[in-house]
This record gives C-alpha cells, structure tokens and sequence, in this order.
C-alpha cells in the first residue's frame, strides 16, 4: 500500500465562482472575489485537507457582460505573495500571459513568490485568447493562435534560462573574506531571439524546488503539442470519462514523442464536485444554483468564449446558429467542442447557452459516490489528479470533509505532506541547473 500511486488534487480559488449568478445565492459573500480574509479561510481548508496546491485564474480584458468574478477580483502574483505567508507546504499557482507580459518581470515576479514560500511556486501559462485584450496594452496587434504558442515557448525559454542566471551555491556571503557570491555562478542570459532579446541576468536566487512548477491547459493540436513538450502539469476538461482517456493517452503519447518521461507530465482535469449527505441533497445543491441563471446571463456567458459575441439577435429555440470561424483565434478547442456538440444533437441556442452557464457535474452525489467516480477516472487512466472548482458554496469544504477521508481510507491520497515544495508533493523532478550540469559533463572522463 506504501508504494500505491495517489491522487493529486488542486482547488481553485474563484471568489464568487465561474456561474454567471451565482453570486446571488444566499450563502456566497457577494464581494468574495475580493475579500482577502475569505481567500485565507479557503487556502486554510485547502491545506488543512493536504491538497497539493490552490489555483488563481486570471484574465486581462473585460466588458459589461463579464461574468461577476472577472470584474473585480485579485491580481495573482500579488494574492499569491500575500497567501504564501499564510501557508507551510501547499503550492502556489498563479496564472499569466506570455502575450501580454514580459519574460524578465514575470522571471521575477514568480521567482520571487518561489523563493518566499520555500518553493511552492507555480505559473499557469496562458496566451490570452481574447482579441479585445489588445486594446489594454497600446493597442498591439492580437497574434492569431498558433502564433501565441510559438511566442510562449521562446518567452518560456527566456524565463526557465534567467532562472538558471545563479546557481545553487552561488552565493558565499562569507564575511571575513568580502566574498559575497562567486563570479564563476553567476551567468548571463544573452537571449537573442526571433521575438524576445533579454541579456540577464535574473537579480533573485533558485528556490529548493529550482524552477516553478509550469502548468498549461492547452487542448487544441498546437496547446497540446505546447504543452506535452514544456509543461509539468496540464489542465483540462471532459465531461466524460472516455474522453479523458483518450486526453490523458494522447498526451502521454506526445510527452514521450519529445523525449520526455509520461511520468513527468501530470494531467488534471477540471472538476466541480456536488457532495451532498443524499443524492437529493446533492441534486438540490446544484439546482439551487442552476436556477439563478436567467437566459439572457447564460447568453452572455456563452458569448464570452466567442469573442463577446451578441447571441441575442437569434431565435432562442430554433437550432444554435452557424457562426463559421468565430472563435477559432479565442478559445478554439472549447469553441469548436461546442459547435461540435450543438450540431451533433441538434440543440437549440437556449439548449447550448444553458449547459455552458448551468453545466452538471458529473462528480454529483453521496460522498461516496462521488469518491468512487474519481477512483474510476483515477484508475481508468483519465487522470493523475483533478482540480476542483466551487461549483456550489462550501463546494471546497464538503469535498475536504466529506470526501477527501474516503479516498485516504482507500489509499488513494496522502495523509501528510511528502514535502515542503511544490515538486516534492507533485513528485516531479527538480531541473538541475544547466550550467552546473555543464560543469559537472565537462568533468566527466572521457571513454577511450
């Protein structure tokens, strides 16, 4: 049983969460998403269940029709900063463009928030599908979608090199002798490329987990491709299991295509678990919820993922429209599943909006049957953990009170911390740093 593979689990942190209303239910503080004192109490739950890591999402581009939750909400490198003092050993993940940011500030800025929590950082990579986001940042020119990923990966390049600007005996600080660090450790990035040049080097240490943990959540041909090769861990979402089978081999499959262990990259799908004492209770939960939708939030919730397209102007009953190639350069996996879907059934536009505000976990029910279902994708092959999004209130506490003692009974998750770092509990590796592996190479004698 010591040696039995376990489940990862993150929650995310979402103020008064990803539903279009549901801020209005009698049991969410309707200011949650800035209310740094509730934000302690969920990363305090959250530990205290031994999860490994929280999650902050983010976005650069707003309008009227946003839902709640994206109009006023927290920065993440500065909610983050705050949390990790707030904390011992859960990890720290924070979103960030690569397309609307700087390699050397965001180097920096999660470096930092690494070094000051002990090496429980974490950046999720984004490449900010909105086209509207341009218009906050000098009006630059919106990349089209492959292009975002072929400037992430140089802007990932730059980042994971400035982090290696000192390695990890560097610095001496030995008083008698004035030595403060050794010339020798200290590197400069010299990075001239086709869309960055940075010279470095970074002006803060590696952490005892050496790098932050990368996550992304590409699901296109081009974001998995990204995300196979780069990244340690990868978010996603499918609503049944069969589909997160074939995610989870595909990505495998493509992890080793670039020389890399499937160990080494960990797929979490995205999950919204309804725990109730019943399966009424549970029922009643998310209807409670559901319920507060009205069509005109949800058709505006479903514009979002289309570049903020006015869904109004057609017939609410009749089939979902043919829009072409809107929100291929947004959202594109999302956007053509749900073309893909409401084509395939027939469904109308009230039918298409009201699942995309109102969707129906799959992990709904007792707490056992909730723990059974993720034991099932667990052991299936779908998943090497799950991050959990509130999809009702208290969501986070029923499932760390409720389900969570299920699957230690089981032996699926841990009892305690196996680290203080992120990677630790992850069980990723930590990245040598490559000038000190060069060092050590060059040391190595030479075959005969």
């Amino acid at each position: 049983m010591a040696n039995q593979k376990q489940i990862k689990f993150g929650a995310a942190l979402h103020g008064v969460g990803g539903n279009v209303s549901g801020w209005r239910h009698p049991e969410v503080e309707a200011d949650a998403s800035v209310n740094f004192e509730l934000y302690k109490k969920w990363l305090q739950i959250a530990e205290e269940g031994k999860l490994d890591f929280i999650f902050i999402a983010d976005g650069l581009y707003i309008n009227e029709k946003s839902i709640p939750h994206f109009l006023n909400r927290f920065e993440p490198i500065a909610l983050l900063s705050a949390l990790a003092s707030q904390s011992r050993n859960i990890g720290l993940v924070g979103t960030l463009s690569t397309t609307y940011s700087e390699p050397f500030n965001v180097a920096r800025q999660f470096g930092t928030i690494d070094k000051i929590s002990g090496g429980r950082a974490g950046w999720n990579i984004v490449t900010s599908p909105l086209e509207g986001t341009s218009s906050n940042f000098n009006n630059k020119e919106h990349p089209e979608h492959d292009l975002r990923y072929e400037i992430a990966a140089e802007y990932l390049e730059v980042t994971r090199g400035l982090w290696d600007s000192w390695e990890d005996d560097a610095f001496v600080r030995d008083k008698e002798t004035g030595v403060f660090f050794d010339p020798a450790k200290l590197h400069a990035l010299n990075h001239e490329g086709r869309f960055f040049s940075v010279k470095g080097p970074l002006n803060i240490a590696r952490s005892p987990q050496g790098q932050p943990v990368i996550f992304q959540a590409g699901s296109s041909e081009v974001g998995k491709n990204f995300a196979s090769k780069e990244a340690d861990a990868i978010f996603t979402g499918h609503e049944t299991i069969e589909e997160a089978v074939r995610f989870y081999n595909d990505i495998k499959e493509r992890a080793a295509s670039f020389g890399r262990s499937p160990d080494d990259v960990l797929v979490f799908p995205g999950i919204g678990p309804i725990v109730g004492e019943t399966e009424e209770e549970a029922e009643r939960k998310y209807r409670e919820v559901a319920e507060l939708v009205t069509i005109e939030k949800a058709l505006d919730h479903l514009g979002r993922f289309f570049e903020h397209h006015d869904f109004s102007r057609y017939p609410l009953d009749e089939p979902f429209p043919d829009i072409g190639d809107l929100g291929k350069n947004s959202f594109q996996s999302g956007t053509d599943k749900i073309k893909a879907d409401a084509k395939a059934n027939n469904w109308t536009l009230r039918e298409v909006a009201l699942r995309a505000a109102t969707r129906r976990s799959e992990f709904i029910g007792t707490p056992t049957q909730v723990a059974d279902l993720i034991q099932q994708w667990f052991e299936g092959g779908a998943a090497d953990g799950f991050i959990l999004f509130e999809a009702v209130p208290r969501g986070l506490e029923d499932f760390v009170r409720l389900v969570v003692p299920i699957l230690r009974e089981r032996g699926l998750f841990r009892t305690e911390y196996e680290s203080g770092t992120l990677r630790g509990n992850l069980g990723l590796p930590i990245p040598e740093n490559r000038y000190t592996q060069a060092r050590a190479e060059a040391a190595q004698p030479t075959a005969n």
